[in-house]
Formats: C-alpha cells, sequence, structure tokens
C-alpha cells in the first residue's frame, strides 16, 4: 500500500515538473517567433492607386497622393466625398 502511494505521489510530481516544462517551452517559441511588423504594416495598406500602384492605408492619404501626384487625372469614383 505504502509502494503504491509513494508511486502516484513521484508520478504525480513528474507530470507537473513535465507540465513546466511544455509550459516553459511553449512561452520561448511564442517569445522567439515574436510580432511579424512587415506583414502587419503591408496588412494595412488596403487602398491602391490605379494610376502608379501604390498601397495607402487609408482613403485620406489615398486622396492627399491622387492630388499631389496625378492631378491632371480625373478623381476616382471612390475619393469623391473624402474629406482631405
Amino acid at each position: 500500500m505504502l509502494q503504491v502511494l509513494f508511486l502516484d505521489m513521484a508520478r504525480g510530481q513528474q507530470k507537473i515538473q513535465s507540465q513546466q516544462k511544455n509550459a516553459k517551452k511553449q512561452a520561448g517559441q511564442k517569445k522567439k517567433q515574436g510580432h511579424d511588423q512587415k506583414a502587419a504594416a503591408k496588412a494595412a495598406l488596403i487602398y491602391t492607386c490605379t494610376v502608379c500602384r501604390t498601397q495607402m492605408p487609408d482613403p485620406k492619404t489615398f486622396k492627399q497622393h491622387f492630388e499631389s501626384k496625378h492631378p491632371k487625372t480625373p478623381l476616382p469614383p471612390e475619393l469623391a466625398d473624402v474629406q482631405a
């Protein structure tokens, strides 16, 4: 009886140690992977200029770009009501 009790305690301790080791390993891998800023920045660029294919994050910037870089080209209809 005493021997069975001792084995259960030992296995329980090993399980706890294994879980702690695994959690530490997972945290290390996640930290090593880090946050990909390039991918996040690229995902934020949702407006594309129809003339030069430059990408911009918001319609206000898009309209400012279009007015300054392509003044002779007519404004696209999606920018007509945007306040720059």
